[in-house]
Parts: C-alpha cells; structure tokens; sequence
C-alpha cells in the first residue's frame, strides 16, 4: 500500500489482537510495512494472522501498557528490529457499560490505566525517537463518544474524553518536531467490541436504572450488525497516515458523524444561550 509513492515504513500498534488494531495489522503487512504489534496474547494474535498475511515483518509483542518499563523494552525491540519508527498507533481499550453510581473503584481505575495510562506510556516512550528524527505520525483511536457522552457510557467516556484533551494538546506541542496526530473517532464498527466476552459490565448493577439494563440488552443485540466496516476503517486511518494531511479528527462512519454533529449544534446553542451572561463574572473595566 503507497499514497503518492510514500511506504508504509514502520508502525507500533497497540491491542491488536482484535478488532480495528487486528485489521490495521493485517493491511499494513499485506502493504508492506514493518509492524510491531502488542497485545496481552502474542498466540492470539499470530493464531488470527495465521494463513493470511506474511508475517516475516511482524514482530509481537507481549505488554501491559500499563507497565511503563515493559513499553520502554517494547519500543526499545521495535527500534533493534527495524531500525526505525514512523508511525505510532494507540489502539487498546475496550467498552465498558454501567450507570456512574454502579461503577466501582477498580473499574474506574481499570478502565483510565488502560485509555489515559497506557497512552500516556506509550507517548513517553515514543516521542524522544520522533521528535529527534523530526517526523513522525502518532494516531490515537478515540470514539466519537470521546465527543458526546450518553447514559451508561460515563466510565467509557471519560477515558475517550481525557484521550481527546491529551491528544490536542499534544499535537500542538510536536508539531514544531514535524510530528503529526490524528485522532480517530469511530461510530459502531462490526467488531468484538460488544460481544458479550468482549464488553464489560458492572461487578453489580442497580434497580435504579432499568433504563441502562435496556440500553445493556440493546448494545448486546446489536452485535453483528453495527454498520461500520472494520477493512474500510483500517485502509481510512493508514490513508491518511501515508497522506499526511488531513484534519485533527478523523470521524469514521456515518453514525460517529451524525452524533458528532448533534453534539456541536448543542453546544452552539449552549454558548448562544449564555453569550451575554458570561462577561458578567470579568472584573469591570475601569
């Protein structure tokens, strides 16, 4: 795969054992990139690789994300491997579905080491090599309720919307190194990620929120049948790498899209509401 005649060159992907991470493994190495892929499994991984792709340019990679040295060692691999990296894609997470009173501290804590925690090492221990080079490409897959939020996805949402913070921030501090970061904000793509092995509930649930158990039984019919097509999403976020432009946000579907969209003309609404409220609190001009 080449945009213009770019090569893929080299990619660090996390949680790629499943789900978008597993197809953008796929298609990077049938491209020709060289990939270094974690995953809490590395059998996981190379048994769903196996027969399908050439797999001479992968090199697994077994972490906990939330392990800063075992990121360290990981990325330290990747570098004697292939004597390079080019592009680095944060990819780990999983859905979790409960009212904010049923969620625990465990779960609370389980989810941000993963979203925030896990990103956060991954970065430390990326950047020094793209910012020295001077170029480079960091994806971090959100979700467009990393934009919005809805009932029952409030742990969720707080990874996606910590994500999203982190990820303007940074791209704004690399962008003098000529590094580039594009935030991927999918709608419901047919993956595992509500399957029942796959999505995570409450330790224990209330009966004060019937609606959420409703929402739950939905979410869980709906696998199988989530318009977004994984191939495509993968082959849109390596086309925009090889590109290199391309906007901050990548909305992938037309779901990510229209919930996108809502939320702004909320918001509009929100700021028109209190245009003239707001100067109130400034100190007054002498």
């Amino acid at each position: 795969m080449t945009v213009a005649g770019k090569r893929p060159g080299t990619w660090f992907v996390t949680g790629t054992s499943r789900g978008l991470g597993l197809e953008l493994a796929k298609q990077l190495l049938s491209g020709g990139a060289n990939v270094a892929a974690t995953t809490r499994s590395a059998q996981r991984l190379l048994a769903a690789l196996s027969g399908q792709v050439d797999t001479s340019r992968l090199l697994p990679l077994a972490v906990d994300l939330i392990d800063q040295k075992q990121v360290e060692q990981a990325v330290a691999r990747t570098l004697e491997r292939f004597g390079a990296l080019d592009t680095v894609v944060n990819n780990a997470g999983y859905g979790f579905l409960a009212a904010v009173e049923e969620t625990s501290d465990r779960e609370v804590r389980d989810m941000l080491d993963v979203q925030v925690v896990g990103v956060w090492n991954v970065l430390r221990a990326t950047l020094p090599t793209l910012r020295a080079q001077r170029s480079g490409h960091i994806v971090n897959v959100s979700s467009v309720l990393g934009l919005t939020a809805v009932p029952g996805w409030g742990l969720y949402c707080a990874g996606k919307f910590a994500l999203e913070g982190l990820s303007e921030a940074l791209a704004a501090e690399v962008a003098d190194f000529g590094v580039k970061v594009t935030i991927v904000e999918p709608g419901y793509f047919r993956t595992s990620f509500l399957a029942p092995d796959s999505l995570a509930l409450p330790a224990e649930h209330s009966e004060h929120y019937p609606a959420v158990r409703a929402m739950v039984a939905d979410h869980l019919e709906l696998q199988g049948n989530q318009p977004g097509d994984p191939v495509k999403g993968a082959a849109a976020i390596i086309r925009q790498v090889l590109a290199g432009d391309g906007p901050l946000r990548q909305l992938l579907g037309s779901d990510s899209h229209a919930y996108a969209t809502a939320k702004v003309d909320a918001l509009r609404a929100n700021l028109d509401a209190t245009a003239s409220s707001a100067p109130a609190t400034d100190f007054t001009a002498v």
